[in-house]
């Protein structure tokens, strides 16, 4: 037991706010009389929370540079906007409609990039002016009313579920679990036990010190446990919902990048230290435009997510949308001033924001008091990051 501990000291970072938002959901699930570990509530917490993490994971390469991105929120109104157009006024295929979404995405991403790497524009002060352009824009093209319906088939993106053909072909139309979501469940918790297994293989043939045996087996029991846990809980409601199936693409497809590539490792390098990194011959001008770049794509697949959801475009559309993705990084364990950070924890940090937005609507704590708490948490977390720093001497 001691070396687990031992293991949470050497890892506070890392693990705090895994503790935290498990610690969350437990006292909500008690506070609120299990009505918080409902199926149907834990569902909802995935669908009203993924855009956001969409944009924690593009937010966290900005975050890893030392800085942040003020428009996405705005580019999503925008990308809204022309979603709308096309699919309500000009009755455009929706493939059609998400392809040019992304284009549109990419082409801002760029546009802003330029300013940024090129023209030496702080990146507060260009995405700032972003914000502002793509809010106009949005609003203009909208002319201020809301373009709904959409087609379904665009909708159950972010409403549908899996189907379950194992289940049905068992059971037919009575009630039972929804097999597949089981079976779904197990390959990726079977698939990150292996995947852990060889990680720690792999830092021992290095030599890396990889801590206690004790301490990793309970680390990955404890994943193994969750991730079959809320498996369960999905597949006795309606199974996995069709937007996790994206948000489990786009976490492990950018999990992958920062850790294992090599673009990964120079968004860590130019956060780190940008001198240093420009003397060993990386392109940092390039890597802040494709930083740039890939945070407006995030955005216009959160403006697909969203407007799937809503089944309309408003010109109000992604109100302060970049204060959540900014809070999930740091809250998630991003440091401030670059270098610091990883996708999990942003989705953690995304996540714990969630959950707090969750529970206390269904306390029937009031808009004004939850923004409240969401401040209070972020200045701890950042306060947290930094006198753990300053510790380290770091």
């Amino acid at each position: 037991m001691g070396t687990i501990f031992d293991a949470l000291r050497k890892n506070v970072r890392q693990y705090m706010m895994v503790i935290a938002l498990v610690a969350a959901m437990l006292v909500f699930g008690i506070i609120t009389g299990g009505i918080f570990f409902r199926p149907v509530n834990l569902t909802n917490l995935v669908l009203q929370n993924s855009y956001v993490l969409v944009l924690a994971v593009g937010m966290l390469l900005c975050t890893l540079t030392g800085n942040v991105d003020l428009s996405v929120g705005s580019i999503v109104c925008f990308v809204g906007a022309i979603i709308g157009i096309m699919m309500v006024d000009l009755q455009m295929n929706p493939v059609i409609t998400v392809i040019a979404a992304l284009a549109v995405g990419a082409a801002i991403g760029a546009f802003q990039g330029f300013w940024i790497a090129f023209v030496h524009v702080p990146p507060f002060i260009a995405t700032l002016a972003g914000m502002l352009m793509y809010r106009g824009l949005g609003q203009a093209i909208l002319q201020g009313k809301t373009r709904a319906p959409f087609p379904q088939s665009y909708n159950l993106i972010s409403t549908g579920y899996i189907a379950d053909p194992i289940g049905g072909a068992i059971f037919g139309d009575a009630p039972h679990w929804h097999i597949l979501t089981i079976v779904i469940g197990l390959i990726i918790t079977v698939a990150i036990i292996i995947g852990q297994v060889n990680g720690r293989k792999k830092q021992k043939s290095y030599g890396f010190d990889s801590g206690s045996d004790t301490a990793w087996l309970a680390k990955v029991i404890a994943i193994a446990v969750v991730l079959m846990a809320f498996t369960l809980v999905f597949a006795s409601y309606r199974g996995f919902p069709n937007i996790l199936i994206v948000l489990g693409v786009v976490i492990v497809g950018y999990q992958f990048v920062a850790s294992k590539t090599v673009p990964g490792r120079h968004i860590y390098a130019l956060g780190g230290n940008i001198k240093a990194a420009k003397l060993s011959g990386i392109k940092t001008d390039w890597v802040m435009v494709w930083i740039y770049t890939n945070m407006a794509i995030l955005s216009a697949v959160a403006a697909v997510i969203f407007t799937a959801r809503l089944n309309s475009a408003t010109p109000m559309a992604g109100t302060n949308f970049e204060m959540d993705a900014i809070a999930a990084c740091y809250v998630g364990g991003s440091a401030v001033t670059g270098g610091v950070g990883t996708v999990i924890g942003a989705v953690v940090g995304g996540l714990f924001i969630g959950v707090l937005n969750n529970g206390m609507s269904i306390l029937g704590v009031s808009t004004y008091w939850q923004q409240v708490i969401k401040g209070i948490v972020l200045l701890a977390a950042v306060a947290f990051d930094l006198t753990s720093k300053a510790r380290s001497g770091k």
